[in-house]
């Protein structure tokens, strides 16, 4: 029960990878956090890559990031869509200003990308985004898991054991 006590927000959408999704949320319970859901809509059935559906907790725009102790970013092509609404752009700068954590694996890094929060930082992902990382500033390397100050990062669903306990590690 090493997180007792600490609320994450995490994202979602259609498209999203069920794994990068499911893993840390019960991960992240297991260690007594408590996880909220948000998506564009509040209570809506998500679908992920590989059909998994996700019921989400609640709306994107009512959530309030004073109200978590960090935010996980699941990949897929669902970052691609969130990326667009300005809520979820507002909502990972605040939670990057306050120096909380700020998790993404796999294709979630457009999502601090178009937040303008990477610039400096050590970071991994998906190879696909490497270019876009780096043009954002960021410094790309190819490892499990990468943690610099309050941002953790990882490639790829084979990581999500490191890819966790990096979370882990920054929230403790």
């Amino acid at each position: 029960m090493r997180l007792k006590n600490k609320r994450i927000l995490m994202f979602v959408d259609h498209i999203y990878e069920d794994m990068e999704l499911m893993y840390p949320k019960y991960r992240l319970i297991e260690e007594g956090a408590e996880v909220v859901v948000a998506g564009p809509r509040a209570a809506q059935v998500y679908k992920g890559k590989h059909g998994y559906p996700c019921t989400c907790d609640a709306a994107i725009a009512d959530m309030n990031e004073k109200d978590f102790t960090g935010l996980v970013i699941p990949g897929g092509f669902a970052p691609d869509q969130l990326r667009r609404d300005p809520k979820v752009l507002e909502l990972t700068r605040q939670f990057h200003q306050a120096n909380k954590l700020v998790a993404h694996i796999c294709h979630a890094g457009w999502i601090p990308i178009s937040a303008k929060i990477v610039q400096g930082y050590k970071c991994t992902s998906t190879p696909g985004i490497k270019d876009d990382l780096i043009n954002a500033g960021a410094i790309w390397v190819d490892e499990p898991v990468v943690i610099d100050r309050n941002q953790v990062t990882s490639r790829r669903p084979d990581d999500l054991p490191y890819f966790c306990q990096g979370i882990i590690k920054v929230l403790n």
